[in-house]
């Protein structure tokens, strides 16, 4: 019997109103959705197009503060710009491509020029209210999800010039969102660094840089550095770089307009290949190029006209020249480097020469791994094709151009009872699993070669394709899914300790998660209740009562594939691994997996979820 076809006729044709097809697809406008536990969650892109447009206030001359709060789901931002001219105020956040920014008078160089970004807010949240002050007077607009509630007439008032947005996201969209404070405060203080001069008031807190870049990496680098920051300054761009001592890979903060790109584009491309020829021509050397950029810790940001970037959360720069018809990125990064680097380092022998001790202990090292890496490369070759360890997924991190790229997950699962129940019920398209084969090796205080001669560090390190730094990074999101048990605590530490020796970066842009999978399952005949803790297994006995049938997981294998599907789902809980800016990594290491042993097993204990089978505490 031939396949009927669905009819396609005029009524097939639908015309969506501006808020409901950024309702409908919200993932063209902010990226992904997430509950708030990954920096890169809808959420936050909320928050930054907000403040965008108060940034480029700054940048326009006009106001030097801002005010942000979060507080029980609701954002509030004030900014002492212009304001919105009080006769568009609706307009501004509710009518597609409409803004100021069209204008490249009134904007120049600003982050965003799509007429979208509070748009997008205004369409995605349940509460959105925008307050324009401007010469005396002010204007207000309620909105929820998108659609006009009150908007108010003019009114006096003895506010200073600005604007002031407050908005809630909608939790039919964001399920069960949450902010982390950690990931405000990382972008407030980018902001603050890129903008200096800007000062940011946030929950009490005060944000506020008078060196730049130099301060950035000031707060970000931990641990030794081998020569002073080298911080260098121009029209529409700025530089500061060092090299760690700590570090194997390479490390770049990249910033088009005071937008932070994480995954970098022809501006840090340009950087990279100019510090190398410029290196090279200082020292005349024909330094190898890895050589000279390993354990490079650096910042660059530029201003561009009109910036093209390859998706609308403006991640990664796509722009070929600094404006439109003006000189090429590539030359615009390699002239300035040419002439202020080169500069530089004859005014400071004393850093030359340190690069230099780099560079040739780079290279020693180089070759003396280059045997094993090689035996390592193809091993892993043989092994991407036979490797029953790796099940992949189809959608990749670096498949920019994929909606759904920054969906995509790697669950590294202990033993292949937790593997295959994960395997049975992941999304193919977005969701791939690594599978341990028990306790991996202690990497503590071991060298680089580790990774190379232990196959199992080798086949991570290729599935995640992070040996030349973040760049071609497969997954977005990489989960450690262990046991809630002492052992599974402990192959956390260890893995965290692989990344945190040779990949720090890693966690520090926030790629690294821990599952969080439920210690309990109650249920009755109508109901059942996944819980997470104790305090969520005594709620849903209270509410599912009388006796409800309590089963205790004691591991990721004992949890069925059915009920798996519901923890690797949209409703997916994860736990950041996030580093303290002023910890230095090697004393984190060195405190956990060194010798002391007794303070890491106390760590151990102290933070596993232990549960108390008491009859009473079941039953009351």
């Amino acid at each position: 019997m031939a396949k009927e076809i669905a009819s396609y006729n005029e009524d097939s044709i639908k015309s969506l109103d501006w808020q409901e097809h950024i309702r409908m697809r919200p993932g063209m406008y902010i990226g992904k959705l997430g509950d708030g536990s990954a920096f890169d969650d809808g959420i936050y892109v909320l928050l930054k197009e907000v403040m965008d447009n108060s940034i480029d206030e700054f940048m326009m001359g006009a106001g030097k503060r801002i005010d942000v709060t979060v507080k029980d789901g609701v954002v509030g931002i004030r900014d002492y710009g212009r304001g919105i001219p009080l006769g568009k105020v609706v307009e501004v956040v509710s009518k597609m491509n409409t803004g100021g920014k069209y204008d490249s008078e009134a904007f120049k160089k600003s982050i965003g020029l799509n007429g979208v970004g509070t748009k997008a807010v205004n369409a995605l949240s349940i509460h959105f209210r925008v307050t324009a002050f401007r010469d005396g007077q002010c204007k207000t607009a309620d909105f929820s999800c998108g659609n006009l509630v009150k908007e108010s007439k003019l009114e006096k008032t003895t506010e200073g010039n600005g604007t002031y947005v407050e908005f809630r996201p909608d939790d039919t969209i964001f399920k069960k969102y949450h902010y982390v404070h950690e990931y405000i405060d990382r972008m407030l203080w980018n902001y603050a660094f890129l903008n200096t001069g800007l000062t940011l008031h946030f929950n009490g807190q005060v944000y506020k840089s008078d060196n730049g870049l130099k301060d950035l990496l000031e707060k970000n680098i931990t641990g030794e550095i081998i020569y002073p920051i080298i911080h260098l300054k121009g029209d529409d761009i700025e530089l500061a770089m060092t090299h760690s001592n700590e570090h194997y890979s390479e490390e770049y903060y990249s910033y088009v307009n005071g937008q932070y790109t994480t995954q970098g584009g022809t501006h840090q491309a340009a950087y990279r290949e100019a510090v190398v020829k410029t290196i090279r021509e200082f020292f005349k050397k024909d330094f190898d190029p890895t050589d000279v950029r390993k354990s490079i810790v650096a910042a660059i940001s530029v201003r561009v006209q009109e910036p093209v970037f390859e998706s609308q959360t403006k991640t990664k720069l796509g722009s070929n020249d600094v404006a439109p018809g003006g000189q090429s990125m590539r030359s615009f990064v390699h002239d300035f480097i040419k002439q202020n680097l080169d500069n530089y380092l004859h005014k400071n022998p004393e850093t030359a020469k340190a690069i230099e001790a780099k560079i040739i202990a780079n290279e020693r090292e180089r070759k003396e791994l280059s045997g094993i890496q090689k035996l390592a490369r193809e091993r892993a070759k043989k092994s991407n094709l036979h490797n029953k360890k790796l099940r992949d997924c189809r959608v990749h991190f670096t498949d920019s151009k994929d909606p759904r790229s920054n969906e995509t997950m790697i669950f590294i699962c202990e033993g292949d009872s937790a593997s295959g129940s994960i395997t049975k019920t992941r999304d193919v398209n977005t969701q791939a699993v690594f599978s341990l084969k028990g306790k991996p090796l202690n990497s503590f205080g071991l060298g680089k070669k580790v990774v190379y001669e232990n196959e199992e560090f080798n086949l991570l390190q290729a599935a995640l394709n992070i040996e030349d730094g973040l760049d071609e990074l497969r997954y977005n999101n990489v989960i450690i899914a262990t046991d809630a048990d002492v052992d599974g605590m402990h192959i956390r530490l260890l893995l965290l300790t692989f990344f945190l020796q040779f990949f720090p970066d890693l966690v520090k842009n926030g790629h690294v998660f821990i599952l969080q999978t439920p210690l309990f399952r109650v249920r009755n005949k109508k109901e059942t209740a996944y819980c997470y803790s104790d305090m969520e297994r005594l709620n849903a006995i209270a509410k599912l009562g009388p006796k409800p049938e309590i089963t205790r997981f004691k591991g990721l294998g004992e949890i069925s594939p059915d009920e798996f599907k519901h923890f690797i789902g949209k409703d997916i809980r994860l736990e950041p691994v996030l580093l303290d800016q002023k910890a230095s990594i090697q004393e984190l290491l060195n405190y956990y997996m060194g010798k002391n042993t007794q303070e890491r097993q106390e760590f151990i204990i102290e933070n596993l979820r232990v549960e108390k089978d008491v009859e009473e505490e079941l039953i009351k």
